[in-house]
């Protein structure tokens, strides 16, 4: 950066800032204007100075990336949008929060242009931006590994702005660990530190020196502070630049910079005062806050045209900036037409040549009758699929071997000298990550990597321990982004683990976040096929592998109907001359279970329909006539059979439909001793079946 200096338009134009974060609340009603208050000058700073974007192309691949992690402050990025020349008008603050207007009360993603992810709750805005950091290293290994760092047209950094409370909430410290482990030195947080919370002085709930805690997870750390020695208060923005551009020059580390600010300054009673968080200032404190300024107090909406300008003028700073890596980027084009190839091929989001080869080459290693946990063929599957998508990588809460999400011969994603006994491979750019015990963190990264770069990311756990994810795979489906869960260990078939490793209303649950895909395959066939449909699709949708940790029988039926079954959600695996007598209904590994029990109903002369539901969101998104043709509405005779919660099921049982399902926690047992325990069999899906056809015989 050139020598800072900081202009009387400068000042006018953050003054400017502040008064219209002001009336945009005040005119609402409802928001957080303090924090985007004192603030304002800060944020201001990274975008005219620091940051490197082009507000005629948002979109733009080189730009750097801003994630406001504390969401709720979303008017100090909202105002900076604005004077930067985004596309934001007057008109939109003027109807902020409504319910017709586009500046939400938290930033969305999607919603307007310079918006890179949706923050609100705190901490994963950090986190997801650490993620953000991990695509943009290994985006650059796939593309341009070798050239000089900072030189790379896929080089760029990551801004990131935090309050008290995100680093309050345990996410940041997950994913800041890692950071630390992987040496990320594009990321640079900007802790805004008010010392104010809702409950009042942080000191009650965050003692320790920030600092401290951020050099232990091997951060670089800077502090400036607006308050003064004497007590007084000075937005002491060359100091906050000089700080910024000391920290640009050390690469090996992520970086922190604390700043120390007064909620709401220089709001006359206001200022410092926790009131001034979560709610309108008031009339009278807005029309003192302007006459500080130096603005007119009877006005709202005020817009000092010779500061707009001014700010504005970051555009055309952008546009040569974009220029200048046109240049950098062509010149890398024309030097690797390979990797450009490549570049373009997963820009697009296009598979591979030899995608689907690679996965019907996996099938045919498969045999009917043999016995495999899904776990195993969804390990296959990503190993099959990463052969030919070099962009595919990912790992593990500490649970590859288990999670069977280990691409083989993969470098561990780390610092080449962090090799270990069971890791002697590692790289900056290799494609196994370790993400420890941190569920939440590996979801909030893989969050970021989705986000920030073109390549995908999954993340495997134990299904229990989604609980611990659910934020970020809430986040993913809200923001509707196509990140892969894989989540084994599906059901109390787990075993002697115990009930608090044996899933019971987790599929419910999961199912009940909009957006979100969850999909059971019922043997090796339909995981692969399941793998193979979620590419395939190409949809903006997360998507959730639930998988056994048991073997279960690889089905004839399944092998024959799969490749064109799973992709429609549910499909008739077993049929019957003419109308069924009923319909069961069954996942994942208790399908081959109403396989059985539709044998043994025939030889009872009851002709029973088998429907495998790998997904029902993906059986939702079928046409009327086809869901009718699976589910025929005159059959009302039906079971579902699944090892959970029901709750699910109804809407398909209809008024005589019996569930085969498990309504209490799980048990001691080992995991076959588990499932006969619990009503998971062929014999009480029988029972369950003639249960129902009595009910409907007895409503004629």
């Amino acid at each position: 950066m050139s020598e800072f200096t900081w202009s009387d338009l400068d000042q006018r134009a953050v003054n400017m800032s502040k008064a219209l974060t002001a009336d945009a609340v005040e005119n609402t009603g409802s928001g957080h204007p303090g924090s985007a208050i004192s603030l304002a000058p800060v944020v201001y700073t990274l975008y005219q100075r620091f940051i490197k974007h082009d507000p005629n192309d948002p979109q733009w691949a080189g730009r750097d990336r801003f994630i406001l992690s504390g969401g709720h402050v979303s008017l100090v990025q909202y105002v900076q949008l604005y004077l930067s020349g985004y596309g934001i008008t007057l008109d939109d603050f003027r109807h902020f929060r409504s319910l017709d207007g586009k500046l939400t009360g938290h930033p969305e993603y999607g919603q307007i242009p310079g918006i890179e992810m949706t923050t609100g709750p705190l901490g994963q805005g950090l986190a997801s931006g650490i993620g953000f950091a991990y695509g943009e290293r290994y985006q650059r290994g796939l593309l341009d590994p070798d050239a000089p760092e900072g030189t790379s047209p896929f080089d760029h950094k990551i801004w990131i702005t935090a309050g008290e409370g995100d680093l309050e909430e345990g996410i940041s410290s997950e994913a800041s660990s890692l950071a630390g482990i992987e040496k990320l030195g594009n990321v640079f947080v900007i802790f805004d530190a008010n010392h104010l919370q809702i409950e009042g002085d942080t000191k009650v709930a965050l003692a320790e020196d920030v600092l401290k805690r951020y050099e232990a997870y091997g951060w670089y750390t800077d502090e400036v502070s607006f308050i003064q020695p004497d007590g007084s208060y000075k937005e002491d923005v060359k100091a906050f630049a000089d700080a910024i551009s000391k920290a640009e020059q050390v690469t090996d580390r992520p970086h922190l910079i604390k700043v120390d600010t007064l909620m709401a300054w220089p709001t006359p009673g206001k200022t410092d005062d926790p009131s001034a968080h979560g709610s309108k200032l008031g009339a009278e404190a807005v029309a003192g806050l302007k006459k500080v300024l130096g603005l007119d107090p009877d006005k709202s909406f005020i817009v000092d045209e010779e500061a707009l300008a001014h700010a504005r003028e970051v555009a055309q700073r952008g546009e040569a900036a974009h220029a200048e890596w046109d240049k950098k980027y062509n010149a890398w084009r024309e030097a690797n037409p390979d990797k450009a190839a490549l570049y373009d091929r997963i820009h697009s989001g296009k598979l591979p040549e030899g995608f689907d080869e690679a996965l019907d080459k996996a099938v045919a290693g498969f045999n009917a009758g043999d016995k495999v946990a899904t776990r195993n063929a969804s390990g296959v599957a990503i190993n099959a699929i990463a052969k030919v998508m070099p962009e595919l990588w990912g790992g593990s809460a500490d649970l590859a071997g288990s999670n069977k999400t280990t691409i083989n011969g993969g470098a561990s994603f780390d610092p080449a000298t962090d090799t270990t006994k069971q890791w002697p491979d590692a790289s900056p750019y290799g494609r196994v990550i370790h993400f420890g015990v941190r569920e939440f963190a590996m979801g909030t990264i893989t969050n970021g990597i989705l986000l920030g770069s073109d390549t995908r990311p999954f993340g495997g756990t134990f299904f229990i321990f989604s609980d611990y994810e659910r934020p970020a795979v809430r986040l993913a489906a809200l923001m509707d982004i196509p990140n892969l869960f894989v989540w084994t260990h599906d059901s109390v078939a787990v075993g002697e683990d115990g009930p608090t490793h044996q899933p019971i209303e987790h599929l419910t649950a999961m199912r009940a976040i909009p957006n979100l895909e969850v999909v059971r395959p019922a043997d090796e066939y339909e995981t692969i096929e399941a793998y193979r449909w979620f590419f395939e699709k190409n949809n903006s949708h997360p998507t959730a592998m639930i998988l056994t940790r048991q073997g279960v029988p690889a089905l004839a039926e399944t092998a024959a109907k799969a490749r064109e079954g799973v992709r429609h959600g549910a499909y008739i695996l077993v049929d019957t001359e003419g109308e069924p007598d009923v319909i069961l209904m069954a996942t994942g590994s208790e399908v081959h279970l109403a396989v059985e029990a539709a044998k043994s109903l025939a030889g009872q002369g009851i002709k029973a329909r088998v429907v495998s539901v790998p997904s029902l969101e993906w059986f939702e998104e079928q046409t009327p006539e086809y869901r009718e043709s699976v589910l025929p509405a005159s059959v009302k005779a039906r079971v579902s059979v699944e090892a959970g919660l029901a709750m699910p099921w109804y809407k398909y049982l209809g008024e005589y439909g019996k569930p085969v399902s498990i309504e209490r926690f799980g048990l001691q047992g080992d995991g076959a001793t588990n499932m006969k325990v619990l009503g998971m069999t062929a014999e009480h899906v029988e029972d369950a079946a003639k249960a129902s056809i009595e009910a409907v015989k007895a409503a004629r």
